[in-house]
């Protein structure tokens, strides 16, 4: 079993981030390739990632799972907001954190995420040059079948995340409930209304140490700094990138998925797995997700 270790690292501006490390477990070559991790819209690191970081950390890497800021072990005023400005932030901090660490080599570095932090692994992989590898699991890719104004959409994102440290939290929208069930109000806004929805999250975010809530809040559309659209940075991917599509997905259409893997150029990797957007998260699928993502880092990195 790798070797779990509690940590904690600030994002740029000054939340303090909380997750884990994992290490492999005895002796290995030099300083190992990292690969940093967080999950979707609302959900926390015990809901399956940790299983996902310990079959990744077992291919010899190095591997730092976080909670998003404002969700979770991690700080953030006000809780349970979703903003993928500051999410995208966050993974630059943990990859600025992660490259210090002595037992990870700064230059063999990836990042892993999931349904809507899958479309912030895209940002991030066109972004910021230290991320050679991206895998996008079951991946929210935004407007990726409308290419007219991409370019238009990627340069003012590009220019919103440079200006995210010094932009305070502006006017939200919410609550929203992320799910159909307890704590959702009747006829009030959810943002996943199918039933696989409910049932992972109520049953994986119900157990005590996910810390996860049925509300959410998000930034007001009309005071956002720009339209968050991971499909037009996916062109300007700098790596190598992984897709994992489920192919009866409701939440992150195939479709969209497959029209995001075309546009990203090479080298690129797609892996397609049964059922719904949830399926990846348990059991045998979720092996063949994770195993494909080891490999994939394993390749590349």
């Amino acid at each position: 079993m790798p070797l779990r270790t509690d940590v904690e690292f600030p994002d740029d501006r000054g939340n303090t981030l909380r997750g884990w490390l994992y290490l492999p477990e005895g002796p290995e070559a030099g300083p190992l390739p990292g690969v940093v991790m967080a999950h979707g819209f609302s959900a926390t690191k015990e809901m399956a990632l940790d299983a996902y970081a310990e079959i990744i950390c077992g291919g010899g890497i190095a591997v730092l799972v976080y909670d998003h800021a404002h969700l979770g072990a991690s700080d953030g005023e006000p809780r349970q907001l979703i903003d993928p400005w500051i999410q995208t932030r966050g993974y630059i901090a943990a990859i600025d954190w992660l490259t210090e660490r002595p037992e990870v080599d700064a230059d063999r570095l990836g990042a892993w995420g999931s349904s809507f932090s899958g479309g912030h692994v895209l940002v991030l992989g066109a972004l910021d040059g230290r991320v050679r590898a991206v895998a996008a699991n079951v991946s929210f890719v935004g407007m990726a079948r409308e290419s007219g104004g991409a370019e238009e959409r990627y340069v003012a994102m590009r220019a919103a995340l440079d200006e995210t440290t010094d932009r305070p939290v502006g006017r939200v929208v919410g609550p929203i409930a992320p799910v159909e069930g307890p704590g959702s109000s009747p006829g009030g806004p959810v943002a996943m209304p199918q039933p696989e929805a409910s049932e992972w999250f109520l049953t994986e975010g119900g157990r005590p140490p996910a810390r996860w809530r049925n509300e959410v809040w998000t930034p007001d559309p009309a005071t956002a700094p720009a339209v968050w659209d991971p499909a037009a940075a996916v062109p300007h991917l700098r790596g190598a990138t992984l897709f994992v599509v489920a192919e009866e997905d409701a939440n992150a259409p195939p479709e969209d998925a497959y029209a995001a893997f075309a546009m990203a150029p090479a080298p690129k990797e797609l892996v397609v797995v049964e059922g719904h957007h949830f399926v990846p998260y348990r059991g045998d699928a979720l092996v063949e997700a994770a195993t494909a993502a080891r490999d994939f880092f394993r390749r590349w990195l």
